[in-house]
């Protein structure tokens, strides 16, 4: 069976820096990623990395910042009167969980501050970057009717075990 739309998908991989070569994060020590092809619970860059692979079969790309995590924008990054993180001991760089224009959770990073304003980064941590994946395809599956009903991959005792944040939770 080849990965096409609505099949559920189980990988292993690990993701580079393209530019540095280091290492951002692997899940090959841990549980498999699993998600339902061509719903975009993944970047587009690794649904087009995999797409027409075979169980068993691995595979390296790259993709690049705008089929990932879209380029660094200046514009995201936001001012605020500093007396509304009274209640912080704000430090350069420290992750905050914001809220974002469409009512969602968003972490964002503390990008400079003085006595008056504090500047927001809502950026993704990834942003900007050009990515390297190493992909190792595990399994392929027919999604079950309630999975391409509700997006959800579910774990064999039918509650949601993706751990991805694909959004299921």
């Amino acid at each position: 069976m080849k990965i096409e739309n609505n099949k559920v998908v189980t990988v292993y991989y690990q993701a580079f820096d393209n530019k540095t070569g280091v290492m951002l994060e692997s899940n090959f020590n841990s549980d498999p990623l699993e998600f339902i092809f061509g719903r975009s619970h993944v970047i587009a860059g690794i649904e087009s990395g995999i797409e027409g692979m075979s169980v068993g079969e691995s595979r390296e790309f790259v993709v690049e910042s705008s089929n990932a995590y879209g380029d660094y924008k200046e514009e995201s990054i936001k001012e605020f009167p500093i007396d509304q993180f009274e209640d912080l001991e704000l430090r350069n760089g420290m992750t905050l969980m914001s809220i974002d224009d469409n009512n969602k959770k968003v972490y964002v990073k503390v990008a400079g501050f003085d006595s008056e304003k504090v500047k927001i980064d809502y950026n993704h941590p990834l942003s900007g970057k050009d990515l390297r994946f190493k992909v190792e395809l595990i399994n392929i599956r027919e999604a079950m009717e309630e999975e391409l009903e509700s997006g959800e991959v579910y774990s064999e005792d039918h509650g949601c075990g993706c751990g991805t944040g694909c959004g299921c939770h």
